[in-house]
């Protein structure tokens, strides 16, 4: 029996982890109550609790990257290598690149809607939010601003063309781009190795072949032993990011905050549902059979992190074939953002109503654009959405001190939102490939 089959969870797995996620919640609330006391400095054993979580939390996010290199490459290269021939590859491949335009752009559109539409960088008068415009002022002092100081550093080249990108996803040590994690590289040299693989005379050597899906299942199956601790670290890991977060930062921030989640739940709630039904896939059945997925993307706020999750949900619990799920995921986990796109759009425009920059409809979408091509080209550096965010900026005429002070005060709640927006980000890639295994005649539990 293959690791695939045996390591098959049971329906209902994901209540643990819900569990555990309410728990660190409820956690992470009592914990930031007692660090912010109104008088006196916090406990020191509370910095105590949130290192011992982050310290577990950090081991289950190393175990899980362990495992991505070596299962993506084996993944990919045994759902390709196992084709008799590359009829409707290619095919497959536009779909995917389409799918993930339409979506991006869709997102977009949709946080152009929400942020103007609520406008939460202004007053009830109309006029820029002058507590906002205060808070940001402040922010400009904080160390969250000169962290985005030392990131612009880094940002001042970081402005991706699509030439950059495709050189970029050629690489010239495969070894080197393992060793980085560098997905688009590696994603790409693996097509091309099954490619070769196919095309060889004579077949797909059968030695090569079984050792690839030999690899897979081993990953897989090591896969499931890292998943074990998933409760644990669930639970560790959403008590740091509730634990530091002020309540009063949070009630200066609730417009923007409510249009940021507003936007996400109309884009996963409506948009990729309706994509779903039109696909002839049931929304509802897809959100249950991707539960652990999105779970697990919510709590990690990594899409790279999710990926053998979400590979496994994927597969076992879509039916989704080997052949689509090992090229429509990892690729979309590297490049097809869909939350994120929407959250940079929000950030930039709510930026500017606070510093009452004028924006146009047309001058906001234009930016945003170029914005996407550079988010997939900083995809592998720290900080990428903020490295993309600040580009975006830059390109609009904003002032080195408003992006310091834009974002000084936005990173105050960014890791909650990250966690929202990962979790838009993993849900669009897992309805990329249940739509295109249905376009592609393949027979889904969905």
């Amino acid at each position: 029996m293959s690791a695939n089959t045996a390591s098959k969870p049971s329906h209902g797995n994901h209540w643990p982890i819900v569990i555990a996620l309410v728990a660190g919640v409820g956690v992470g609330m009592i914990l930031q109550k007692i660090a912010h006391p109104a008088e006196g400095a916090a406990p020191e054993w509370i910095k105590t609790v949130i290192e011992a979580c982050r310290f577990v939390s950090d081991l289950f996010l190393r175990g899980l990257k362990m495992v991505i290199v070596p299962l993506v490459v084996a993944s990919i290269i045994s759902g390709i290598a196992g084709l008799k021939s590359l009829d409707g590859f290619a095919r497959m491949g536009l779909k995917t690149w389409a799918y993930y335009l339409f979506g991006s752009l869709t997102a977009v559109c949709v946080g152009l809607l929400m942020v103007n539409t609520l406008k939460p960088g202004l007053g009830d008068d109309g006029k820029p939010n002058a507590t906002l415009k205060a808070a940001m002022d402040a922010a400009l002092q904080s160390k969250n601003a000169s962290e985005v100081g030392e990131v612009m550093k880094g940002a001042q080249g970081g402005a991706s063309s699509l030439v950059d990108i495709v050189r970029r996803a050629i690489p010239t040590n495969i070894i080197e781009a393992c060793a980085k994690g560098d997905l688009l590289a590696i994603i790409v040299f693996s097509i091309l190795f099954a490619v070769a693989m196919v095309l060889v005379p004579g077949g797909p050597p059968a030695a090569l072949r079984d050792v690839f899906n030999q690899l897979a299942d081993v990953m897989t199956l090591i896969t499931t032993w890292v998943m074990k601790f998933t409760p644990l670290a669930v639970f560790c890991l959403v008590i740091p990011a509730i634990a530091e977060v002020g309540v009063g930062v949070l009630q200066n921030l609730v417009p923007y905050v409510l249009t940021v989640v507003g936007a996400l739940l109309l884009h996963t709630l409506v948009i990729l549902p309706v994509v779903l039904k039109l696909a002839g896939v049931s929304p509802l059945q897809h959100f249950r059979n991707m539960s652990d997925s999105l779970l697990m993307s919510f709590s990690t706020a990594s899409s790279t992190a999710t990926i053998p999750v979400t590979m496994r949900c994927i597969r076992e619990e879509s039916k989704v074939s080997e052949r689509v799920a090992s090229f429509v995921i990892p690729l979309g986990a590297t490049v097809n953002m869909n939350g994120t796109a929407l959250y940079e759009c929000v950030v930039v425009v709510f930026a500017a109503q606070v510093l009452d920059i004028d924006m146009s409809l047309t001058q906001q979408f234009i930016v945003v654009l170029l914005a996407l091509v550079s988010s997939i080209g900083v995809a592998g550096i720290p900080a990428a959405s903020l490295v993309a965010i600040i580009i975006i900026m830059q390109n609009a005429g904003f002032s080195e001190d408003a992006i310091k002070a834009s974002l000084g005060l936005i990173l105050t709640i960014d890791r909650p939102l990250d966690m929202a927006r990962t979790t838009v980000n993993v849900f669009g890639d897992t309805v990329g490939a249940v739509v295109i295994a249905k376009s592609e005649g393949e027979a889904l539990d969905a």
